[in-house]
């Protein structure tokens, strides 16, 4: 893919690793200049750094909602546009459901849905203005099925799913495209909350799929014509059943 996304600005949640970094240096590829938003300032200065002047780095934390509500204005403050958002930060937490607490379903669902839903809120206004850019929305497979060993995350992905597909069909009359891709297991640290025994069950039969198979899709999703609209796209592992 070659300069497909020049001139245009995208920003990134959860970019310092996993899908948000394949993504990243996939845009990066086509073109693109991508504000790179996670809370680890470490990791992303080193990213930043090897990435080059075409990656700048914003640090938020995103469960912040006084940090999480200067989104938008950050972006343009370090980059002058915005063309392209991927909400992609995002927790994971598996296992059964009494086994949790509180305090980590509060957090995992603020993330995954609260902070997704306000940085979209967040960046509307100016994209609709502009009549014209692309939201991505990193969900999950676990979001179309229910997943018996992740009730918890499972439920906020269906919860995602619903926000992707009604917010798409009232904002694709400024322009403005929405859709989200579905991952199965991918090869980044959300696995490590895995239940063990899954996780080994996965790497052994060859049931996982990388961060660049995910950020392959949403390139596809991102580089249609306007007039196309991928609403959402799920990618899993050959071997994975579900």
């Amino acid at each position: 893919m070659t300069n497909e996304l020049t001139g245009k600005v995208a920003a990134v949640t959860g970019a310092a690793s996993g899908i948000g970094l394949a993504t990243t240096k996939a845009m990066i590829d086509a073109g693109a200049k991508v504000v790179m938003i996670d809370r680890d300032e470490a990791a992303l200065k080193t990213i930043c750094e090897e990435l080059g002047e075409a990656a700048f780095p914003l640090v938020i934390d995103l469960l912040d909602p006084q940090d999480c509500d200067t989104l938008l204005s950050q972006i343009l403050e370090k980059a002058g546009q915005l063309d392209i958002f991927h909400a992609n930060a995002g927790s994971y937490i598996g296992g059964d459901l009494i086994d949790t607490s509180p305090a980590a379903i509060d957090r995992m669902l603020n993330l995954n849905v609260n902070v997704v839903i306000k940085n979209v809120h967040n960046v509307l206004p100016y994209m609709i203005e502009r009549r014209t850019g692309d939201i991505m929305v990193t969900s999950s497979v676990a979001g179309h099925f229910p997943v018996p060993w992740e009730p918890v995350y499972a439920s906020s992905k269906w919860a995602i799913n619903s926000f992707v597909q009604t917010t798409r069909r009232q904002i694709n009359k400024h322009g403005i495209r929405m859709a989200s891709v579905s991952p199965g297991p991918v090869n980044s640290a959300l696995l490590a909350d895995w239940p063990e025994e899954n996780l080994r069950k996965a790497k052994e039969s060859g049931s996982i799929i990388e961060p660049t198979d995910v950020s392959d899709a949403i390139m596809f999703m991102l580089t249609r014509p306007r007039n196309v609209t991928i609403r959402d796209m799920v990618v899993l592992p050959s071997n994975f059943d579900m």
